[in-house]
């Protein structure tokens, strides 16, 4: 808590709002606990009430990042915490996918810059568009060959939250010949919180897209 609420007294049938600051530190946050400690005066211990628990979502401290290859191969080797997913989804487009991805995870393509543009109203700050996405894997000609041509594609993802975490990712899908695609996504990092938050959101967002082609 940042500032813990004042205490206060309520008459028989009174009610209140209490509000309160809390700070995340990091991405080691994924669900938020509390309880209300109150006492009655005819009781002569305290009494806990506990609170509904807070999720909050990763995608507010993921922000889009870029880094090199070999920088990126140093820290896959050094990263003690994976978190492998297997792909089950029912996009059958691997670049589809691959765009689905990386626009619900802010993970940009390792090797790739991107450019820093103002932010549009309405858009969170280091939030990755479907237009940067595009754009990312339109530049990626090797990337963008292997999509059209080849039944099996294998891409590294980056981002960074804004408390200074990496965020790892390796992306392999491949395309079976009845058009359903398979494959994993393993995701590694320095805490174990942010492989398991962000594997948490991939496995969810995977499945498929509104109006995709399926």
């Amino acid at each position: 808590l940042v500032d813990r609420p004042a205490a206060v007294t309520l008459a028989p049938g009174q009610q209140t709002m209490v509000h309160a600051s809390i700070k995340v530190a990091s991405t080691e946050t994924g669900i938020i606990f509390g309880y209300v400690t109150y006492e009655k005066k005819s009781a002569a211990d305290k009494e806990v009430s506990v609170l509904n628990e807070l999720h909050v979502d990763i995608l507010d401290f993921i922000e889009r990042s870029w880094i090199g290859e070999l920088a990126f191969r140093t820290m896959w080797s050094e990263f003690e915490w994976e978190n492998k997913i297997n792909i089950n989804t029912s996009i059958n487009e691997v670049g589809a996918f691959l765009e689905h991805i990386m626009q619900n995870t802010n993970m940009s393509i390792v090797g790739r810059s991107y450019k820093k543009t103002a932010t549009p109203k309405g858009q969170k700050k280091g939030k990755l568009t479907t237009e940067d996405v595009q754009e990312m894997l339109r530049e990626a000609v090797g990337i963008k060959k292997l999509i059209e041509t080849s039944s099996f594609v294998a891409v590294n993802l980056y981002a960074k939250s804004i408390f200074g975490e990496d965020a790892l990712a390796n992306i392999s899908i491949e395309r079976m010949p009845d058009g359903k695609l398979t494959g994993s996504v393993r995701i590694r990092s320095r805490t174990q919180g942010i492989a398991l938050t962000l594997g948490d959101r991939i496995t969810i967002v995977q499945r498929g897209v509104k109006g995709g082609k399926k």
